[in-house]
């Protein structure tokens, strides 16, 4: 009776539990669209931009956001914007006319890639982490 009952007890917690990982993601930056929209431009990896006038220091932020019903990788897209505006947003107060160098990264995984994203997803949520260097650039 008593191992009846602990291997259910046992089941339950593996079943209540199973799905729940969290998968890390490298997602395409072109299908998430519009990083030089905004504004401010953001240049991931090491795109090509015009010359650096002056430099303003770095900023990182992380995001993780509820996964509501869409895909997994639409999640991870919409973290990506999100964490994006915020970047462009502390541009914005210190007056850098871009962000450079965009990195992102879950936990240890991280990207500085020029095409893709890193992404973490779970059933119930998408997070990542970006950061980046503010700068002024020279005018075109």
């Amino acid at each position: 009776m008593k191992k009846s009952f602990v291997f259910g007890a046992l089941a339950v917690v593996v079943l209540t539990q199973a799905g729940c990982a969290t998968n890390v993601k490298s997602l395409p930056l072109a299908a998430a669209g519009g990083q030089s929209s905004g504004g401010v431009p953001v240049y991931f990896g090491q795109q090509s931009h015009p010359a650096v006038k002056s430099q303003l220091g770095g900023a990182s932020y992380s995001v993780r956001i509820a996964r509501k019903v869409s895909s997994p990788d639409e999640a991870c897209h919409e973290a990506l914007a999100e964490a994006v505006q915020k970047l462009r947003a502390a541009a914005r107060e210190r007056h850098a006319n871009a962000v450079i160098d965009v990195a992102t990264r879950f936990h240890s995984t991280e990207s500085n890639s020029s095409t893709d994203f890193t992404c973490g997803v779970s059933p119930s949520a998408a997070a990542i982490a970006v950061s980046g260097q503010l700068v002024v650039l020279e005018a075109n």
